[in-house]
């Protein structure tokens, strides 16, 4: 039993694998592609910073064509393409001369703390709130008049009001950079409310529906309190729901980190990929996107798997 167990779970882990796989090979072709359906000649981009290149020597243009390969048949460059991929090579930035690979490193772990510590402040919101209003009427009201309101404002707007207020006018904290916890705050906050106000709503219509269930009326018959029981056994049921939203909050993160990164004048990837779209430096571009391709794929993968762990209906990874 157990080895039929085993047997079944590994195939499943290797079916994901598989599809991360596929998920990521597609990402990598559309980039690929993209950067070379673009208009404009890459060598003059790279010689000019720009698609004109006035007074650069036909020589000069040669010699980026022979080191990039860019007058290789397509299918060449795409083999070669794939081939850097795979070993972890995502070619040279055009404007820092310097490997993808050590640009968005430098810049990743910024990104990470700060899509990470907005991740959880949003679902410690979102948790807080729904476990305060649910089944609650009056509370319910106010607390989904407040989440329309965050989920409709803009993620530029939110970070603006936050500087207006807390910054500039009660100076609690830093107007930009990146010195220290304080200069985390805001950012989070603009990135978490966003997302708290929806996972709330969800939860908190999951946490209803789990205090309607005949396991509450047993809790409440054993003399648990109203908090324990929406803490203990109907939270866990109210974050099914939760966790089929995880891919729309990885996607939130991904986009608004470029957007607080931008407010906030943070070091990132989102300053790397505005700064790369605006110069055309379509390998750092690329670059980008698969890291957030397979960042969305890993993560996902885990999430499914927490899936059936959380559910007792669905048992093991392996069912």
């Amino acid at each position: 039993m157990r080895r039929d167990t085993a047997a079944v779970t590994t195939r499943w882990w290797l079916r994901r694998a598989g599809l991360g796989v596929l998920v990521v090979w597609g990402a990598a072709t559309l980039s690929f592609l993209g950067l070379h359906l673009l208009k404009g000649d890459p060598a003059r981009i790279i010689a000019g910073g720009g698609g004109a290149v006035s007074g650069q020597s036909q020589q000069i243009l040669d010699q980026i064509n022979a080191q990039y390969g860019f007058r290789q048949p397509l299918v060449v460059q795409y083999g070669r393409f794939l081939g850097e991929l795979v070993t972890g090579d995502l070619g040279m930035s055009y404007q820092l001369n310097q490997r993808v690979t050590s640009v968005i490193s430098d810049q990743l772990w910024s990104t990470v703390v700060l899509a990470l510590g907005a991740a959880v402040l949003g679902f410690v919101l979102s948790l807080v709130l729904a476990v305060a209003t649910a089944g609650r009427p009056r509370a319910r009201s106010l607390s989904s008049t407040v989440e329309l309101v965050l989920v409709s404002t803009p993620g530029f707007f939110v970070g603006i009001l936050l500087l207006t207020v807390f910054s500039f006018r009660l100076g609690w904290f830093p107007v930009f950079g990146d010195d220290g916890i304080g200069s985390l705050v805001l950012p989070w906050l603009t990135l978490a409310l966003p997302i708290a106000g929806t996972l709330s709503l969800v939860m908190r219509e999951g946490l209803e529906r789990a205090l309607e269930q005949p396991f509450a009326l047993t809790v409440r018959a054993r003399g648990a309190s109203a908090t324990r029981l929406r803490l203990r056994h109907a939270v866990r049921h109210a974050l099914l729901p939760v966790l089929t939203l995880s891919g729309w909050m990885l996607g939130a993160l991904l986009g608004g980190v470029v957007v607080v990164e931008t407010v906030f004048a943070r070091a990132g990837i989102g300053q790397v990929a505005v700064t790369a779209v605006n110069g055309r430096d379509l390998p750092v571009v690329t670059g980008v996107v698969l890291v957030a391709t397979i960042a969305f794929v890993v993560i996902n993968t885990g999430l499914d798997a927490l899936y059936r762990v959380v559910d007792p209906r669905l048992g093991s990874v392996a069912q």
